[in-house]
């Protein structure tokens, strides 16, 4: 069984607030995961951000859908009950509620309205619009379908970087090395890990970089702009380069991949040496702004329930 999307969601919801009365979302999302046969892989599958299971996002936009249309109501903060609308609703059991059967009430009507409107306002940029994937469909809730499109993007951009960096020249490769490193908080300035970075090779070492502005610690570096994996003797070579200089950290970062005789080797060594493929590489552009421009960014919002609280 797959999980059920979020319109696939509110008979089940509905149903259950009937025959078992007022529940926390919380609650639902257990039983609709019931409901469903769900495993418990599906149960803690896990939205792309990781702050919430799929299955409590769904049935959350359930739950925000039925209200919307007067279905359910919320006598208290994260508390929902059915009305006597809901349960006629249910009395008629009908094959599915969605959206389309949602869209006899005029409430429902007059939310979808608005959101449209808001949504046309806000989106002015008809080309930006038009690179988004189509994610967006009633199958996905809101959250999960941005938070999809955002992943999507972002991996489409991130196998960009990789391609533009591989096409780069070894001095230019040297100089992204030292951005991100600066970027993540290493080296100090960046003229001073300028003069760490890009030395001469020494025995398998490409440069050293402070590990904090102080220079409590040193992180030597080797860094290889490659097609084909590194295998195990370039990791070899360059732990023995690292213990020639009493080294205790050391990061190899690559354009390609590593092999897994060279991760497991990388592993055993008492030598903290961490690996840095080119996946991840540009994944951590990505995250540290490095080779990229933010282009327009979106603040989600949540109603803040205790604002309206009486006390």
């Amino acid at each position: 069984m797959t999980i059920p999307n979020y319109q696939q969601a509110m008979v089940p919801v509905l149903r259950a607030l009937e025959t078992q009365g007022p529940k926390h979302r919380r609650e639902l999302s257990g039983l609709v995961a019931e409901h469903f046969e769900l495993s418990e892989s599906e149960r803690t599958a896990l939205l792309p951000s990781g702050k919430m299971t799929v299955i409590m996002s769904r049935v959350g936009w359930a739950l925000a859908y039925l209200k919307q249309a007067r279905l359910v109501e919320s006598p208290r903060r994260g508390i929902y009950q059915i009305t006597d609308r809901g349960r006629q609703a249910v009395t008629t059991s009908p094959e599915k509620i969605d959206t389309e059967f949602l869209m006899q009430f005029p409430e429902f009507r007059e939310f979808r309205e608005r959101s449209r409107a808001v949504a046309t306002e806000d989106t002015q940029d008809s080309a930006a619009l038009d690179e988004l994937p189509s994610t967006t469909s009633d199958e996905l809730a809101p959250d999960e379908a941005l938070e999809t499109a955002y992943a999507r993007l972002r991996a489409s951009l991130e196998a960009e970087l990789l391609e533009a960096v591989k096409q780069g020249t070894p001095t230019f490769f040297e100089q992204l090395v030292i951005d991100l490193l600066v970027k993540m908080g290493y080296g100090g300035s960046r003229p001073e890990a300028a003069r760490a970075v890009g030395r001469s090779g020494d025995g398998g070492i490409d440069g050293v970089i402070d590990e904090d502005r102080l220079g409590l610690d040193a992180i030597y570096v080797q860094a290889k702009r490659w097609e084909s994996a590194v295998g195990r003797p370039e990791i070899q070579k360059f732990a023995g380069a690292l213990q020639g200089q009493r080294a205790k950290k050391g990061l190899f970062i690559t354009t390609s991949s590593f092999t897994r005789e060279a991760e497991e080797f990388s592993q055993r060594i008492d030598t903290r040496l961490v690996l840095i493929d080119g996946r991840r590489l540009a994944s951590l552009m990505f995250e540290f702004d490095v080779g990229v421009n933010p282009r327009t960014s979106y603040t989600v919002k949540q109603l803040d329930s205790d604002y309206f609280e009486e006390e």
